[in-house]
């Protein structure tokens, strides 16, 4: 039986005060009258990451005041200060860990909009005390991470979600009628793009001590870097920057493959992939000598993985993922003029079918299908009217998980939740694969007056085991090393 703690016992209240003993001090509904919320049934919010998207998924979970917000965290008051002006009652930490020894019994459930690198051990702290989780995507660093996280949610009993919004647009239950219905026959390919990176990547590692910003203590800035290297202040790093650094972020393909790899992932029921293989772009600044710079994440990207024949889909995929702003040619049963993916092709889904291809852009928008027969279909005009999330900000990915935890850990709500640790976890690890065999490719070792780099050919991944099993150095990347101090437990 699970140890009864005062954070267990305050969630297991809000499913059943008004039946426990105490329920002597709680309102009920219908003595309030209809539509006032009893206080019982609000949560007690926290947010890891204020700033930035970090603002969008608190006021989102809040939902205009159904629930409190009691405590914000953020190592930058900058970042943070629209936060800390909309929640004016909330407590201000800059560390997560103490804001959980503080306010241990206070916190139901936590959002974390991080850089990449702290998402797993901030992730896990909160779980370990109790809290449920809505974590940004990437869902965490790296493999193991995520890992360890969808098997903690199970072994906790908490409600999760990962913030991939368009898991909840009710464009991707589109695509899944479309395909259940056999519109596109079976699949063998997939081709997945973006225009990121939109930030500085493939360019040298800083130089320099510029100061910090006046929102930032050297104390912070150690926040900052948690379980990393660390590496002295730069604004090439912080805000923003860090994703294309190894360090912190986890490049385009973390950036942009929670959202665009979903629906294919989604719709086909894949499962764990069992090869992968890439290159990726170069810069040259000498002749003949690219710049080699492994901290920092490629330029450009171009990835395949190999899925095997899933249950809905009685075929071998293979899913072909490019960045950089390369993108796939046209199709020829698209018409010329028209963009594939998304207005304008900067983004995009194209799965090809033995009858037909189905398209969509990010966050599973603009869902379409053209027919090998002739003909294509798009999102019927009405589905705004037939989704009870529509009016709500990203389709009510935060308040249903919000409306989750008041339903209970393995109840109808929880089940129906888009994003849970069970569905972004391999997800997440199949994106975080992409990345493993990008940073593989640049592995090198002296070789007479040049370098080999062992890492450049296809890699076969033990899904299972989260192993490569025929080039054991590319496995480094599976985990990463942590710094003093901090810990993934």
């Amino acid at each position: 039986m699970e140890k009864q703690t005062p954070d267990n016992s305050r969630r297991d209240f809000i499913k059943t005060g008004l039946f426990a003993a105490g329920s002597f001090f709680i309102v009920p509904r219908h003595v309030l009258g209809k539509g006032f919320k009893a206080p019982s049934d609000k949560l007690n919010l926290a947010s890891i990451g204020a700033g930035g998207k970090g603002f969008g998924d608190i006021s989102n979970a809040w939902n205009n005041g159904a629930e409190n917000v009691v405590a914000l965290c953020d190592v930058d008051t900058n970042q943070a200060a629209r936060a800390i002006k909309k929640f004016p009652n909330a407590k201000v930490f800059s560390d997560f860990r103490v804001m959980f020894e503080q306010m241990k019994g206070d916190i139901d459930a936590v959002t974390i909009s991080t850089p990449d690198h702290v998402h797993g051990i901030a992730a896990m702290t909160a779980m370990q005390a109790g809290k449920h989780v809505y974590v940004q995507k990437p869902l965490t660093h790296n493999i193991y991470e995520t890992r360890q996280l969808t098997e903690a949610a199970r072994k906790y009993k908490l409600v999760t979600q990962m913030g991939n919004q368009g898991a909840s647009n009710p464009g991707q239950q589109q695509m899944i009628e479309w395909f259940n219905k056999g519109l596109i026959g079976t699949v063998d390919t997939v081709y997945v793009w973006t225009n990121r990176p939109v930030w500085p990547q493939g360019i040298p590692v800083p130089t320099g001590k510029p100061e910090l910003p006046p929102s930032m203590s050297k104390e912070n800035w150690d926040l900052f870097i948690g379980p990393a290297d660390y590496v002295d202040y730069h604004p090439l790093y912080h805000p923003f920057k860090w994703r294309g650094w190894w360090n912190f972020g986890t490049g385009a393909l973390g950036d942009m493959g929670c959202h665009l790899i979903d629906p294919p992932f989604r719709v086909l029921e894949l499962g764990y992939p069992t090869e992968v293989e890439c290159s990726v772009g170069q810069v040259f600044t000498k002749d003949w000598q690219p710049e080699f710079i492994p901290e920092g994440c490629p330029p450009s990207s171009h990835v395949q993985l190999k899925f095997p024949a899933s249950k809905k889909n009685k075929k071998e995929i293979k899913m072909i993922w490019s960045d950089g702003g390369i993108r796939p040619f046209h199709p020829d049963l698209i018409p010329a003029d028209e963009s594939i993916g998304e207005e304008g092709s900067a983004n995009g889904v194209m799965m090809i079918g033995s009858k037909g291809i189905m398209t969509c852009g990010t966050y599973g928008l603009v869902p379409k299908v053209y027919l090998n027969k002739g003909g294509k279909l798009e999102m019927p005009k009405d589905y705004k009217t037939k989704n009870k999330n529509e009016t709500l900000p990203e389709y009510g990915h935060q308040t249903s998980w919000v409306e989750a935890i008041k339903d209970g850990f393995g109840n109808s709500k929880h089940k129906a939740l888009t994003s849970s640790f069970d569905y972004s976890g391999p997800l997440t690890e199949t994106v975080l694969m992409g990345n493993l065999a990008i940073r593989s490719y640049g592995l090198r070792t002296a070789a007479g007056n040049g370098f080999k780099y062992d890492g450049r050919k296809k890699l076969l991944w033990d899904g299972t085991n989260m192993k490569i099993t025929n080039f054991d150095d590319a496995n480094q990347f599976v985990n990463r090393n942590y710094r003093e101090g901090w810990k993934l437990i």
